[in-house]
């Protein structure tokens, strides 16, 4: 049986122009440990569980980028879904030597992910733990075109939250295939009210800072590593934080707010009751008040033990913080860029399932 389950997160990597520079960054960020594959990558070891891939930019133009990987038993049946469903299939499915299969695609919003279709390599073997994967979140501006189209291709079924935060949906939506569940946001951690409320060095301000979001992206880790077809992705300028986990990117005067409708949509897999308690991503609107350059883009999340500490700790790597430690229902979140452009996001979860007020 499969280690993931149909539609649940199972990979993520990302695409650094300098790959040595890359296991600095994150091996002193996140205690990852390093082993080479056979392609231009390297796999990352957390307590000696792998958790994802830094991958090395075989062509300039593609973009310094995290990227997710959505598991699915079929990679060409999802394809074919992809396109009925208004997607665009950037890479159709190839084998990767015996590890799996791997394909990419954007939604119709533009936002791009990946499918990995397990052979020898099911995914990632950590997540939900301190310093390994625990959320994923597109922004789009498609709101009701991004919602109808992973309902179909994926079979997730949406929770709605409004500007507060709180559900506005009677029941979700959607049908087919399913999903690992998550709890929330996954992971342990400290208790977010221990976190210090001091300034975090090398804030940088919201406006101004640029980066990368969305998917590179090789094969999750695996033997023979295939890049993403050259220039098939657009760079992503990540000048803003992300909504939190579970919840709305509404306030009014700093993030601008949508036409209609919901502006926060967590996702659960078919067959499971929709809510927090079984979210294994989400999705966000990208509102008027960004620049119309700002394309849509997937933001991975990582648990950290400590949302302050690992922002202060980023900074002195090198990196930059495009959005300083808030709390969050879920605990204590902050967006931050690594050392060479790309962009991804830290979570430290409350212990024992409480949450901040």
């Amino acid at each position: 049986m499969a280690a993931f389950a149909r539609s649940a997160p199972c990979w993520v990597d990302v695409q650094l122009p300098d790959l040595e520079a890359g296991k600095r960054f994150y091996g002193e960020l996140f205690g990852w440990t390093f082993r080479p594959g056979e392609g231009p990558y390297a796999d990352a070891f957390s307590g000696g569980r792998l958790v994802a891939a830094l991958v090395a930019k075989q062509d300039g133009r593609m973009p310094t980028a995290w990227g997710i990987y959505f598991a699915t038993d079929d990679a060409a049946a999802s394809v074919a879904r992809i396109r009925e469903a208004g997607g665009t299939v950037i890479t159709d499915p190839v084998w990767v030597g015996r590890a799996g299969v791997v394909a990419q695609a954007a939604d119709p919003g533009g936002a791009v992910f990946g499918l990995w279709q397990a052979g020898e390599r099911e995914g990632f073997e950590k997540q939900d733990e301190p310093v390994s994967f625990c959320w994923t979140e597109v922004h789009t501006r498609q709101r009701d075109r991004v919602d109808a189209f992973y309902e179909e291709v994926f079979g997730f079924q949406g929770t709605d939250l409004g500007a507060s935060g709180a559900d506005v949906s009677d029941s979700g939506t959607g049908s087919g295939a399913s999903g690992s569940g998550t709890s929330d946001s996954g992971g342990s951690g400290s208790d977010a009210s221990d976190a210090s409320d001091a300034d975090v060095p090398g804030t940088s301000d919201a406006s101004g800072t640029s980066g990368a979001g969305g998917s590179g992206s090789a094969e999750p880790g695996a033997t023979g590593s295939g890049t993403a077809e050259p220039g098939s992705a657009e760079p992503r300028t990540t000048e803003r934080g992300s909504a939190e986990p579970g919840s709305a990117e509404t306030d009014a005067t700093e993030h601008g707010s949508a036409a209609s409708g919901p502006d926060f949509r967590m996702w659960s897999p078919a067959g499971t009751e929709p809510g927090p308690d079984t979210a294994i991503g989400g999705r966000s609107v990208i509102t008027d008040a960004f620049p119309a350059e700002l394309p849509s883009y997937f933001l991975v999340c990582f648990a950290v033990e400590d949302c302050n500490s690992t922002a202060g700790h980023a900074v002195r790597l090198g990196g930059r913080i495009t959005e300083p430690p808030f709390d969050v229902p879920y605990g204590r979140m902050a967006v931050l860029q690594d050392d060479q452009g790309a962009v991804f996001a830290v979570l430290q979860p409350v212990v024992s399932g409480k949450r901040t007020e």
